[in-house]
């Protein structure tokens, strides 16, 4: 997601809407956890609102991403794994383009209830990103992410645990935030699995942003790997 404050600079301040003021003071709560347990309590905090305030912002990325799923990943292989799902946002896009069967990992239980709620996801875990997850070896056919790999949120070493769950010839498909990419050693993560010969670089969009309405300089770029 985006930085710390949110700004609209083509609209007045008294047309602002309401939601963006609660937007800016939910995205201070979570980019300012400094423990899993402060994050988790910050998007319990937040999950009742999340989808109205992030949408007020113009948030992209959990609709966006399904074209890279579609693009790698054919309708009817699964299972998929969207990693760090929130209240659920993509599962109801990729359902509708046809993918079935989809399981969902969050750290917050209220975002996993209001994902549930969706009827899209075969299965809801709740778990963090960077310690080890519940599931076996190559148990996904692609994994995909979105607005997780950002400021205080999961840390690039949780990419290690998601390819282990990742089939050999599946996708490895997520978003990172300009902001962390090279302070959160992601290039050396990329390179400690291609030198492993853990997954090969498919493709790597350009630098666009999060957001099509609020804060045009908060960007992320769309990583695809094949995992190997």
């Amino acid at each position: 997601m985006g930085r710390d404050s949110v700004t609209l600079g083509c609209l007045p301040e008294e047309e602002l809407p309401v939601n963006i003021d609660k937007a800016n003071a939910a995205l201070d709560s979570v980019y300012t956890a400094d423990t899993p347990e402060t994050l988790a309590r910050a998007y319990a905090a937040w999950a009742a609102t999340y989808d109205d305030e992030t949408a007020s912002l113009g948030y992209l990325l959990p609709f966006l991403i399904t074209a890279w799923v579609t693009r790698h990943v054919p309708v009817g292989e699964g299972p998929l794994l969207d990693a760090g799902c929130g209240t659920g946002l993509s599962g109801p896009s990729l359902k509708a383009l046809g993918y079935s069967d989809i399981a969902g990992l969050d750290l917050s239980d209220d975002m996993l209830k209001i994902a549930g709620s969706r009827n899209a996801y075969s299965e809801l875990k709740q778990a963090m990103l960077g310690g080890p997850l519940p599931w076996p070896d190559g148990h996904f056919r692609a994994f995909f992410s979105t607005g997780v790999f950002t400021i205080s949120h999961a840390p690039a070493a949780g990419l290690h645990e998601l390819v282990r769950i990742t089939k050999k010839g599946g996708h490895a498909i997520f978003t990172v935030r300009d902001q962390v990419f090279e302070s959160g050693g992601f290039q050396a993560v990329f390179d400690e699995l291609e030198q492993a010969a853990k997954w090969r670089a498919v493709e790597a969009s350009p630098w666009f942003r999060c957001y099509a309405i609020a804060e045009p300089d908060a960007l992320v770029k769309t990583f695809v790997f094949e995992v190997m």
